[in-house]
């Protein structure tokens, strides 16, 4: 067992159980901690840090519920303070494309004088089945605003993947990583594939901005979260991501999966199993 010990933020988060779970696959000692876990760590709750950062060396580091939203600089800023006076040398920060934000934030990580990873990603292809598209597949209509703009999905596994090798590869070290899938997709398209390979109808429908926040509002979404989906489809969304990217290839080698892969292999998984027929 390698003795450096990796502290996960986000133990169960779509790419932080992954990274955890290469880790431990390579022999590495990990410390994947969560709000549930002891010790705990909640972006709310400071003071908590430095008892779950204690004896790692390194840290994956994805920020709850988006590096987007205003109070992620400031949450960052502190996280890198803790983390260097806890030992802790090389971060690898998951953050987004596109996200003013997001940027700002990655700046204080490049300029800390650790060392560091970005890995920029473009929108998740898991958000179909792990995240909050979930249910709307599940009972057979996608309603989305911004339907017409197309983004290169990009898989967790590839995500997650490229962490991996920025946290045992010193060679990859101080080096940003922005990552796609191989193609361009509208959320339409993508429910279409889904919708083919369940074999079950799962129709989308285009509604404004405005419907959408007030859908999440009824649903007890909280403010933060209303704010960083406004931003992702008012401003995100607006075409600046629509191009692919070579930060997979670059960081491991080999093209990063298609989203039909994913959907494949998510079929093959069960998570979609009992999706309801629409009428």
């Amino acid at each position: 067992m390698n003795p450096h010990t990796t502290l996960i933020i986000g133990k169960h988060g779509k790419t932080g159980r992954r990274v955890n779970a290469q880790l431990q696959r390579a022999g590495y000692q990990t410390r994947a901690v969560s709000r549930s876990t002891l010790p705990a760590f909640d972006w709310q709750s400071p003071e908590g840090w430095p008892e779950a950062m204690q004896g790692c060396q390194s840290a994956y580091v994805c920020f709850q519920p988006d590096l987007a939203i205003p109070p992620a600089r400031q949450a960052i800023s502190n996280f890198i303070r803790l983390a260097r006076e806890a030992g802790i040398h090389h971060i690898v920060l998951l953050s987004g494309r596109g996200e003013d934000g997001a940027q700002q934030a990655e700046q204080l990580l490049i300029n800390s004088g650790l060392n560091w990873n970005v890995v920029r990603a473009s929108w998740f292809d898991q958000n179909f089945s792990e995240g909050f598209l979930i249910e709307s597949i599940m009972n057979g209509q996608v309603a989305l605003p911004g339907c017409d703009i197309p983004e290169p999905f990009v898989d967790a596994e590839d995500i997650a993947e490229v962490a991996f090798a920025c946290l045992t590869k010193p060679q990859l070290n101080n080096q940003l990583f922005e990552v796609t899938g191989p193609e361009l997709l509208t959320f339409s398209d993508c429910v279409g594939i889904i919708s083919c390979a369940i074999q079950r109808p799962v129709n989308f429908v285009p509604i404004t901005i405005t419907q959408f926040l007030q859908a999440l509002r009824h649903q007890g979404l909280a403010d933060d979260e209303l704010w960083l989906m406004n931003e992702l489809f008012t401003v995100v969304m607006d075409g600046r991501n629509s191009h692919t990217t070579q930060g997979v290839e670059q960081a491991l080698g080999r093209q990063p999966g298609s989203f039909r892969d994913y959907v494949l292999r998510t079929v093959a998984s069960g998570a979609w199993a009992h999706a309801k027929e629409t009428s």
